[in-house]
């Protein structure tokens, strides 16, 4: 059998930028996937991709699958062949369906009776006959939320399609997907190669389509841009700020990219750097430059999709773009200082937060008095966290939040300091959405670490509160994020706030709001549905984020019901380098067995052992050290010191291996037997204080 290269293009309208990728992406999972099905062994493949095309190369495709061996049961021997022995219907149906005469056919004998029995070999299919549907089903699983129609025809796909290109080796596939004729013609830039390109061979596509002004590897565009982009802004006197998702959303929007520098009127660096960034960036897709001294220069590099013969006339159409949604910025700016944050308050009353939950106003009443009681209890400032938590939502109604959603809370902060109002206040206003996402910083000022704890909470406790949690991945409200925001917080900048209490503070409020705008008080047992939730979502936070901690471990720690975040995630770490210890695996293994003899023995052990019923010299010696470390290790572990706990008590496994293989538990005499089980739970107990090592695999 013989290999050659495989290409398929699907040419269609300029698709959207920010799923460009994905698309592209899964379309080679998708063709790679119905290879492998159907059984076409292949080299390695690549996924090429730009606004007007979605193509999939695949090196050393199979020409033809190879010959399958066929092993089918049929029907039984007894209804196969009527009285005078000649075959029935069932017989016959079941041939025609190996391909075979019934004459050619096996019987089999199993414990269920007598059968007819195939067994053959059948060509494989040609992969040229296979190619069209695998395409098709790779566009039919593509992720793509809303398909459109064209024209009078029933294809659809993300947007109106003009081509196709299926070539294996020098050959069209013939076929006709999504209502258009495969071919060997691909199309060059929009503007630069007007005329069709004939495709020899799939081998040759990146450099005809080069040569017709595209660049297909998204790639290699996406670093030429990152390159070119730096080199303009360094030939304006600056350093480019490239954002990661703007330039993957530029690479998306262009076929040739050809950067130019532009610039607008040095009145505007009046403006927050924030608000700047978020018109030139946000909004054009542009790139600010940065001066020697950091600050913005009244510069940006645009990217445009052709080499234009006036370069100046496409800078100074960009530069005509940018300085009305400058001019409109600044005017937002002026107008929304001219009334004091503060002013907002009032006002929020009468912005719905939820139907069931209230105002905004509603919400920051809660907030501020849970963002107080948070800052006490962990050593803050609770007037400003207060006031912060008073004034947190005031900026959503300012005209610039409106225009640039993406500046709530760092508006705030510009407004507050306008405002005189004290800096901490201020900075805790920028502070309150961290973390926003995975590997967010989060916020630095006692005043905002408490407003970000307590504005999520009070939106997690709110949800669960009126029956809306987060179902499947459907999560309106963001409290996976929310959820592990908290916690991160309250472990990575050592606050050891109790998880429980916080939540029953949080829920008072919340339930208070909730019977009075008419809805039913929530089901008992929230806090702990709440707790549940949330330690799930540290559960994933910290498998995610690897380090060896494996779901036993949480679970292992998680039994001895921690009070606090970052308590738990003192007793996790000290486990884990506790399971590094030579002697970690005997007395993990140990706590196993304890655990199994107490739940068989189906009594409760003495609190106490009793030293006149210690028979054996190897349980007298673990009875000893049990005793001798006991008032060590509660000591340890009240100053949270779990590390040196567990380095204590790993020094009982001599006693712990002695007492297993020299003592029988479960022995006749009802006191011994009692006595060695009080034993063993104390023992046991020594370890709950930190983690229940029975819950380990392997133990």
């Amino acid at each position: 059998m013989n290999r050659h290269d495989f290409l398929v293009e699907i040419g269609a309208e300029e698709m959207p930028p920010k799923s460009l990728a994905a698309l592209g992406e899964a379309f080679r999972t998708g063709i790679v996937a119905g290879l492998d099905a159907a059984g076409l062994s292949h080299g390695a493949s690549e996924a090429w991709y730009t606004p007007r095309r979605l193509a999939v190369g695949v090196r050393k495709l199979l020409d033809r699958q190879p010959e399958q061996r066929v092993e089918r049961r049929g029907p039984p021997v007894s209804a196969a062949f009527d009285g005078a022995g000649k075959p029935t219907r069932a017989a016959t149906a079941f041939a025609n369906s190996c391909g075979v005469e019934v004459a050619a056919l096996t019987r089999i004998k199993d414990n269920k009776g007598e059968f007819l029995f195939c067994r053959t070999t059948r060509a494989g299919e040609a992969a040229a006959k296979l190619l069209p549907g695998i395409v098709q089903g790779a566009l039919d699983a593509l992720p793509v939320a809303r398909r459109m129609r064209w024209g009078g025809g029933e294809a659809e796909f993300v947007r109106p399609v003009h081509w196709i290109v299926l070539l294996h080796g020098e050959k069209v596939v013939p076929c006709e997907i999504l209502g258009i004729a495969a071919g060997r013609t691909t199309r060059g830039h929009r503007f630069h190669a007007r005329k069709p390109i004939a495709l020899r061979s799939p081998g040759g596509y990146l450099a005809a389509l080069e040569k017709g002004y595209v660049r297909a590897d998204f790639a290699a565009r996406r670093a030429h841009i990152r390159a070119a982009v730096a080199d303009a802004a360094e030939k304006a006197g600056g350093t480019a700020l490239i954002d990661p998702a703007v330039l993957d959303e530029v690479t998306a929007l262009t076929e040739w990219p050809v950067p130019l520098a532009g610039g607008f009127e040095p009145r505007f660096l009046e403006l927050p750097p924030e608000v700047l960034i978020a018109t030139l960036q946000d909004h054009q897709r542009y790139f600010p430059v940065r001066g020697p001294d950091g600050a913005l220069m009244p510069r940006f590099v645009a990217v445009a999709n052709l080499a234009s013969k006036d370069p100046a006339q496409v800078r100074a159409g960009n530069e005509r773009v940018v300085r009305p949604r400058l001019a409109d910025a600044a005017f937002f700016y002026a107008a929304d200082r001219k009334t004091p944050l503060a002013a907002g308050r009032e006002a929020l009353a009468a912005v719905t937060f939820q139907a069931q939950l209230g105002s905004l106003g509603d919400k920051s009443a809660r907030v501020a008095a849970l963002a107080g009681q948070v800052a006490r209890v962990a050593g803050f400032d609770a007037a400003a966290a207060q006031r912060a938590a008073e004034l947190a939502k005031c900026d959503l109604l300012t005209a610039m939040v409106g225009e640039f959603p993406e500046l709530q809370g760092v508006m705030g902060r510009y407004y507050a300091r306008h405002d005189g109002e004290p800096e901490q206040v201020a900075t805790a206003l920028a502070e309150q959405y961290l973390p926003r996402f995975a590997g967010d910083a989060l916020p630095a000022s006692g005043a905002g670490l408490a407003l970000a704890v307590a504005d999520k909470l009070d939106t997690l406790v709110g949800i669960f509160a009126i029956g809306q949690k987060p179902t499947g991945t459907k999560d309106p409200y963001g409290l996976r994020r929310a959820a592990i925001g908290v916690l991160r917080i309250l472990i990575e900048t050592g606050i050891g706030l109790d998880l429980r209490e916080l939540i029953r503070t949080a829920l008072e409020p919340v339930t208070a709001d909730v019977v009075r705008l008419g809805g039913k008080r929530p089901a008992d047992g929230l806090v702990e549905e709440i707790y549940g939730y949330m330690m799930e979502r540290l559960r994933a936070w910290y498998l995610e984020a690897g380090g060896g901690v494996t779901t036993e471990m949480f679970d292992a720690v998680l039994d001895t019901r921690p009070a606090s975040p970052l308590d738990f995630d003192h007793r996790l770490r000290a486990l884990a380098g506790f399971l590094a210890l030579p002697d970690a695996g005997s007395l993990t293994a140990a706590n196993k067995r304890i655990a199994n003899i107490l739940k068989k023995a189906g009594e409760q052990p003495s609190p106490r052992v009793d030293p006149g019923l210690l028979t054996d010299s190897a349980e007298r010696q673990l009875a000893t050290e049990v005793e001798a470390l006991r008032l060590d290790v509660e000591r340890l572990v009240t100053a949270q010191r779990y590390s040196d706990a567990l380095t204590r008590l790993a020094s009982l496994r001599p006693a712990v291996d002695a007492f297993f293989d020299q003592v029988m538990v479960m022995t006749d005499n009802q006191r011994v037997r009692a006595n060695r089980l009080a034993l063993l739970a104390a023992l046991s107990r020594l370890f709950l204080h930190i983690a229940n090592l029975s819950r380990l695999p392997g133990a």
